[in-house]
């Protein structure tokens, strides 16, 4: 029985692959993953905030909309409180490829086409075997329309991809007006995967600070039917990479994403609340499943459930609407 799968051009011997999360700071972690499966790690991310935190660039898109609420600054956490600074990070990269065998992802989170793009050439310096990008950016400005919006995405992704050679992963959200034409951008900018889709976790309001709060609720499998629907759309129309990440708790989980089309599926809440061992439970249900129904391969399965090849496409569009409404009556 074969598991491997190539996602941007590496080699994995598996599909299952630990997401961007603080499992990721420690060493004995990272070891921990590669020794119960995991076939590459994206490690936790360094922030556009911890490298260019006063910058006249970031203070626009971290104060546009809050002039008037000054303590909703608070919600943006000071430098101090990341356990990484940007040169810690880099060192941690060579630390973790001195460790493991298995491919090493590094993790960039930003929105500005800013001088912490330079660190992306950094941390290909440092070793890493491919970097995520991952463009957390809410748009507060009802001035801008989306194709500013759009644009600063394209802009961001082309001047990273101009400062590596390794590939490169744009980490997205579903909130496009057109997801789908949005992806060819994506695409025809040379992105080398998208990993669908960013949680944008929502704030909470504080009743007795009256203070806006973080507020982390993780994923649960239902939360994986949103990227598996668009993975299955998008097999076949670009030719990046595909990675499935959001709700990924189980063997059933994996195998529904890569029948999607998804070249990976990411873990993380599953790992944060069961540990770091359910890798290796995972690849084991996954691996009977595959003998059990007489699959040969995740190849063999991978965008066998797509958008182009399920008898009924329409049934990841609005017929899917339609029916889900119909079956409470």
């Amino acid at each position: 029985m074969k598991l491997e799968t190539t996602y941007m051009g590496l080699k994995l011997k598996n599909p299952l692959v630990p997401s961007a999360s603080p499992l990721s700071k420690e060493i004995t972690n990272i070891k921990h993953m590669e020794d119960v499966g995991a076939s590459t790690i994206v490690l936790e991310s360094l922030f556009e905030e911890q490298i260019s935190h006063e910058t006249k660039e970031l203070d626009h898109f971290l104060t546009q909309g809050t002039e008037s609420y000054a303590e909703a600054m608070s919600y943006f956490p000071d430098a101090e409180v990341y356990d990484f600074g940007p040169e810690e990070y880099l060192t941690h990269i060579q630390k973790c490829k001195e460790a493991v065998n298995i491919p090493i992802i590094a993790s960039l989170n930003g929105v500005s086409n800013g001088g912490w793009i330079d660190y992306a050439k950094k941390m290909q310096d440092a070793g890493a075997d491919a970097l995520e990008l991952n463009t957390y950016y809410i748009a507060t400005d009802a001035t801008k329309s989306s194709q500013e919006i759009e644009d600063n995405y394209i802009d961001v992704l082309k001047a990273v991809k101009s400062a590596v050679n390794i590939p490169v992963a744009m980490k997205i959200s579903p909130y496009f007006t057109a997801l789908g034409s949005m992806a060819k951008r994506f695409d025809d900018a040379k992105a080398d995967a998208l990993v669908l889709f960013n949680r944008f976790y929502q704030p909470d309001i504080d009743l007795d600070s009256l203070e806006v709060v973080p507020n982390l609720i993780l994923s649960s499998s239902e939360s994986m039917r949103l990227p598996m629907r668009w993975i299955a759309i998008l097999k076949g129309h670009i030719n990046a990479s595909l990675a499935g990440t959001s709700g990924i708790h189980s063997a059933k989980d994996v195998l529904k994403m890569v029948m999607a089309g998804a070249d990976i599926t990411m873990l993380c809440a599953v790992l944060l609340k069961q540990g770091i061992t359910e890798i290796q439970n995972i690849l084991k249900d996954v691996e009977k499943w595959m003998e059990d129904n007489e699959y040969e391969s995740i190849e063999q399965m991978k965008g066998s459930m797509s958008f182009k090849s399920v008898a009924e496409p329409a049934a990841y569009a609005r017929a899917n609407y339609m029916k889900v409404l119909k079956s409470y009556l």
